[in-house]
């Protein structure tokens, strides 16, 4: 008898040992804005924003700017990114990988900080939003915004959902590359002019590159714990070296554009000055290099996100001079 009560006062003892340190994981002090801000990730929202300002220069340029274009385009596809955030967050919990995150930032539905049912409607009214700006778009240009539309917030969610969700085979890169650089610029570029030229689809390539390279750095940084939750992103098909090579050339690559498109036009020289913007990435890929410090990945993110708003902020003037 006095060997139960041993046994069950251990496992009381356990329990609580357990609960304050799952307690010691969840912030205490955060309000209901600060959650909302760490589930929506600001930092992250740069790759939406970042081609809107560089398909509207182009458009300006080309004649044809469109203030509310400009704006329904950049809230749609900021809401789009905030929504695949949120997908992203419930999503991952439902499949536990999460679960055993050690250096990333808090995950709001895994610390207990929003409920299921909360995040889960903090979502859908997030795409709900791009939809309504959406409609604004798609009187202004037609079908090809409605083919836009719906597969952006598609494979927004099909990021981390269901069993083909892009985050856990592997091909989320590509699709990073190609809705938050050539369709992000070539449609806001559309929607203000209703054409199109392989001039916006090449510049377009360098806000992809760079979302790329962000989402590369967050695999990096989450490599052995996605391995364990079976998301088979490529850095853990393929190893950490992989994945460094890859921040590397997708930020060397998109540095590049400018180039290409003088090149190819013999015009808009002054747009190369974007390309500049490879000697702040120095230190960045330093840091991705050394790879000592999982936490230290979250300030190459947030510094990555930041080189690629000042690029496209550099190459619009640019292209407007």
């Amino acid at each position: 008898m006095k060997k139960e009560n041993q046994i069950s006062q251990n496992s009381r003892d356990s329990h609580k040992t357990n609960k304050k340190a799952d307690e010691n994981k969840v912030p205490k002090a955060y309000s209901k804005s600060k959650i909302w801000l760490l589930a929506i990730r600001p930092k992250t929202l740069w790759a939406a924003v970042a081609p809107v300002i560089i398909g509207t220069a182009m458009a300006y340029e080309a004649g044809s700017f469109q203030l509310l274009a400009f704006l329904a385009a950049l809230f749609g596809g900021t809401m789009i990114q905030i929504g695949t955030n949120l997908a992203n967050d419930y999503f991952d919990f439902k499949k536990g990988a999460d679960s055993r995150r050690k250096f990333g930032p808090t995950r709001v539905t895994q610390a207990g900080l929003v409920s299921q049912p909360e995040i889960k409607t903090a979502m859908v009214l997030a795409f709900a939003m791009a939809f309504l700006a959406g409609i604004y778009l798609v009187y202004l240009g037609g079908w090809p915004i409605v083919a836009i539309g719906i597969l952006s917030i598609t494979f927004g969610v099909l990021y981390t959902a269901t069993k083909l969700a892009l985050g856990y085979s592997g091909l989320a890169d590509f699709f990073v590359l190609v809705f938050f650089g050539p369709v992000a610029v070539g449609g806001t570029f559309y929607v203000q002019t209703l054409e199109i030229n392989i001039a916006v689809i090449l510049a377009g390539l360098a806000p992809g590159l760079f979302s790329v390279a962000i989402l590369t750095v967050n695999n990096l940084r989450d490599i052995e714990t996605d391995k364990i939750a079976g998301k088979k992103t490529l850095a853990v098909r393929f190893g950490p070296i992989f994945a460094k090579v890859e921040y590397i050339v997708t930020l060397i690559a998109a540095a590049l554009v400018p180039l290409v498109l003088w090149l190819m036009t013999n015009e808009h020289f002054e747009a190369t000055i974007a390309a500049a913007v490879i000697l702040l990435a120095l230190r960045p890929i330093r840091k991705v290099l050394r790879n000592k410090n999982k936490t230290g990945l979250n300030s190459v993110l947030a510094q990555t996100a930041q080189i690629l708003l000042l690029y496209s902020l550099l190459f619009s003037m640019g292209w407007l001079l």
